[in-house]
C-alpha cells in the first residue's frame, strides 16, 4: 500500500526547501553563519512550524544561542518571504528549534571509532606478549 502523503508534509517539505535558500542568502545578521536546515514539521492545522537546524562548524553554547536568537527575531522576515515563495493563504509562524542530533551522532561516532582503535591496540600488545 502506497504511503499518504498530507498537505502538512507536502508543505513542511517545500519550507524546508525554501528556507535553507532564504537563510543563506536573505539573512543578514552576523550571528547567523552557515546554517543548514534539516527537518521542518508542520502542525495539522498549518499554524505553526518548528524549524530543525544544526549550525556549520558551531559548539560554543553561547554562540548558539545568539544564532538561535537572531534566526527567531528574523521569523517574521523569513515568513514574509517564503509567502512570497509558496502560494498559500496562510504561511505557518515559523520557530526555530537547534537541532543536536548530528552533534550527538558525530560524538558517538568518534567515540566508537576510539574504541575501536583502542581494542586494535590491546589485540597488538597482547599479539607481542605471546
Amino acid at each position: 500500500m502506497a504511503r499518504e502523503f498530507h498537505r502538512a508534509d507536502r508543505v513542511a517539505d517545500a519550507m524546508r526547501r525554501e528556507l535553507s535558500q532564504l537563510i543563506q542568502r536573505e539573512v543578514r545578521d552576523p550571528r547567523v553563519g552557515m546554517v543548514n536546515v534539516n527537518d521542518v514539521e508542520v502542525s495539522r492545522d498549518l499554524s505553526v512550524a518548528k524549524v530543525f537546524v544544526t549550525l556549520v562548524g558551531e559548539d560554543d553554547p553561547a554562540a548558539i544561542k545568539a544564532s538561535m536568537d537572531a534566526l527567531n527575531k528574523a521569523a517574521g522576515f523569513l515568513r514574509s518571504q517564503l509567502a512570497r515563495a509558496i502560494q498559500m493563504r496562510t504561511i505557518p509562524r515559523l520557530q526555530f528549534r537547534y537541532d543536536e542530533t548530528s552533534v550527538r551522532g558525530q560524538q558517538l561516532s568518534a567515540l566508537i571509532d576510539r574504541a575501536v582503535k583502542e581494542d586494535r591496540q590491546h589485540r597488538d600488545d597482547d599479539s607481542e606478549e605471546e
